[in-house]
């Protein structure tokens, strides 16, 4: 074992000879301590215990099922697709393996660098017990301390590395589907949302802009004008997001597969040959992402679309999903010829069906193919979590380096390190109620281990969502950085206009709020590259006290906001756990409303056409009114709304949205004060060094529930 310091509250444990993830920056001073942990090695594995008290907490663990807290439940580290996730599932989309364990008195960070499977039971088989089992004997582990789960996270986030940082165009409100098979298609919905003046900054395109689901080419039958089309949006503030997948097809004359078995870019089999599985275009071979000069050459297949206009793209099915691979299928024919005209018994009938619909994804697959990382050759099983962040980090260098400028990138596959080089969303789920309240419960969890631009597919993505549950789930999303509506092929279509009149106007309004929002929002994104620490915040790490604690279908956002949105069928409003006194706005376009509410357990009555939430004492919350699309915001007039009891300040950052100048510090600052005087007036001032901002108009509510309403001239500064 070797240990070694990386700051006065990070320790390191480093065992046996891990593979280099990437994950932890910085420099490392050896010392010579043990770790504070007893350590278990048997049949290949490694695993510890910690003790769990009765009043013991478990935080993080990233994209997972379960609630905030992680207690009572068994969970994997092993990215897996997986849409249908039901309440037993254990591996998800992402693997995090970052958590805090605390009490009433202390916090303890625990980071586990390790690209292979982990095993967390949290009080699952033993109720006092938190163990952890991994899959190797070659890992590092780390131990943060800290005053607060909130001081943990950010020292954790010095220790990993800067966040990426979309555009600010990313922000805005995008439209998908799996089904939008050709340019009319596409051109209907940008129609459509132009006529119902719905602002729209995206549309992501599926598999269907391919030809014959092969990457980096386009459909000339289908998408003849696919340039053209996506120059005259983007010109518009609108563009266009392919989606790119892990597996390359083999195809002679295909030139990406080609050039990747001439530059042996391919990963290999048992007997050193290009290993064959197959995906949506049929047999395949997968990129070996985990060699530099392989994330090079596929980084720079992305010239194709950046060629043609396109400023960002969604990665997918790079966990890698497998259909099937080739020996699984034989033996599924083989199986299927031997009973051919068989009298099957029960057991006989199971074991042949298993043959083909559990032939997806088998762990085995992971086993039969092998990765180059300098001179070792590892198993995909023994660095399974390195592979969508490493693909996604290849993507990243190549659209960096042929625009030039900052651009959308997400995928659904992550580990830590990942959150370095782009966003993601949560993973292919369903129109379940369950899953919109999941999508709130992942949240502080994915800003824990990194990862600020990050949304659900709104509306599920699977199933038949109802006009009801889109609107509700909107209710959240106008909150989250990623703002996506997805839905797969032939499910009903839940455009925010397809649900007849009534609810095309809520949903309307919905994302115009949100892009009433997106100075706030953008604001706190850059805040967190600037310092780390959470976006999302759990109220248990704010405030004290078991109602806090309990209170997990409830949210803090930044400082200033506190968001508890429906996330139940036919619900007319809820109670929501006020932890200090706070104001209940009602969000409108105009006249928003201020209600002050006493802290205590209260009753909100929210209907499908509300967006309400809540400020907190002595914050202010800087809006704008909406436009079509990002690119349209006029950022002449700010709008402010507050609730000052005593005094209040707010950091409105903004850059130029598009390059990488905030890397360099170049931000532009509003600082917005507003103080209660003795005599019972406001005084409130607005010093900026944004060249467009002219003006602020402020909506103050104090202590006593008056309101004050007054407009100021920015101070230049």
């Amino acid at each position: 074992m070797e240990a070694f310091k990386m700051t006065d509250n990070v320790m390191g444990f480093r065992f046996g000879n891990p593979v280099e993830t990437g994950v932890i920056q910085g420099e490392k001073t050896q010392v010579e301590v043990n770790l504070p942990i007893e350590l278990r090695e048997e049949g290949g594995k490694t695993t510890f215990t910690l003790k769990l008290t009765e009043n013991d907490r478990v935080y993080g663990l990233g994209p997972n099922l379960g609630g905030i807290n992680k207690r009572g439940r068994i969970y994997e580290s092993y990215c897996t697709d997986d849409p249908l996730h039901h309440e037993d599932k254990t591996t998800l989309y992402g693997a995090h393996n970052f958590f805090v364990l605390e009490d009433d008195d202390v916090a303890t960070g625990f980071f586990i660098d390790f690209p292979g499977r982990v095993k967390y039971d949290v009080g699952f088989t033993t109720l006092e017990e938190l163990q952890v089992e991994i899959h190797g004997q070659d890992f590092g582990i780390y131990l943060l301390e800290g005053a607060s789960i909130k001081e943990i996270v950010a020292s954790f986030h010095k220790l990993t590395g800067k966040p990426y940082m979309p555009p600010k165009w990313g922000l805005g409100y995008f439209q998908s589907r799996w089904g939008y098979q050709t340019e009319k298609d596409v051109k209907k919905v940008y129609e459509t949302f132009k006529e119902e003046e719905i602002p729209l900054d995206g549309i992501y395109l599926d598999l269907d802009y391919m030809e014959d689901f092969k990457d980096f080419t386009l459909s000339e039958e289908r998408f003849p004008n696919f340039k053209d089309m996506a120059l005259k949006m983007k010109e518009e503030g609108v563009r266009l997001i392919p989606i790119i997948d892990a597996g390359v097809k083999i195809e002679e004359g295909y030139p990406v597969y080609e050039e990747g078995i001439k530059g042996d870019h391919f990963v290999k089999d048992a007997e050193g040959k290009p290993y064959v599985a197959a995906v949506w275009p049929g047999k395949v071979h997968f990129p070996d992402f985990l060699k530099e000069e392989t994330q090079k050459w596929f980084g720079d297949q992305y010239k194709i679309l950046t060629d043609a206009g396109i400023e960002g793209v969604w990665n997918d099915m790079n966990e890698p999903a497998i259909f099937y691979d080739e020996t699984s299928l034989q033996e599924g024919v083989e199986a299927a010829i031997l009973a051919q005209g068989g009298n099957l018994n029960v057991n006989a009938f199971f074991s042949l069906r298993d043959k083909f619909m559990n032939i997806g994804n088998k762990l085995e697959y992971y086993r039969r193919f092998f990765h180059e990382i300098g001179d070792r050759r590892l198993t995909n099983e023994e660095v399974h979590n390195l592979y969508g962040y490493m693909m996604t980090k290849s993507a990243s260098m190549g659209l960096r380096k042929h625009l030039g400028k900052r651009h959308v990138l997400i995928s659904r596959a992550s580990s830590i390190g990942m959150h370095r080089y782009g966003g993601l969303w949560t993973g292919d789920n369903s129109s379940w109620w369950s899953h919109l309240s999941l999508n709130l419960r992942m949240l502080p969890a994915l800003n824990m281990s990194g990862f600020y631009y990050v949304g659900a597919d709104t509306g599920g993505f699977g199933g038949h969502v109802s006009g009801e549950l889109l609107t509700r789930w909107l209710q959240l999303s106008v909150f989250t950085p990623l703002l996506r509506n997805h839905s797969a092929l032939g499910t009903r279509v839940q455009e925010p206009y397809a649900f007849g009149e009534d609810l095309t106007r809520a949903n309307k309004k919905h994302i115009e709020r949100r892009y009433m929002l997106i100075p706030y929002l953008y604001s706190e994104m850059l805040k967190t590259y600037e310092t780390g620490g959470m976006m999302f915040t759990p109220l248990a790490f704010e405030f004290f006290g078991e109602e806090a604690q309990q209170a997990e279908d409830q949210m803090l956002l930044g400082e200033e906001l506190m968001l508890a949105p429906v996330v139940s069928q036919n619900a007319k409003g809820r109670y929501v756990y006020l932890p200090e006194d706070m104001v209940l706005v009602d969000f409108k376009k105009y006249d928003s409303s201020l209600t002050l509410l006493k802290d205590g357990v209260q009753y909100v009555s929210y209907t499908l056409e509300d967006l309400k939430f809540f400020l907190r004492r002595n914050r202010l919350l800087p809006y704008t009114m909406p436009s079509q699309t990002v690119k349209d915001q006029d950022l002449s007039v700010l709008k402010v709304l507050g609730y000052v009891d005593t005094e209040a300040v707010y950091v409105l950052y903004d850059d130029d949205g598009e390059s990488f100048g905030y890397e360099q510090g170049k931000i532009y600052k509003t600082t917005l004060y507003a103080r209660k005087l003795e005599n019972g007036g406001m005084r409130v001032e607005a010093k900026s060094n944004h060249p467009d901002l002219q003006t602020v108009n402020f909506t103050l509510m104090d202590g006593t529930g008056e309101i004050w309403n007054e407009e100021v001239k920015v101070q230049r500064g």
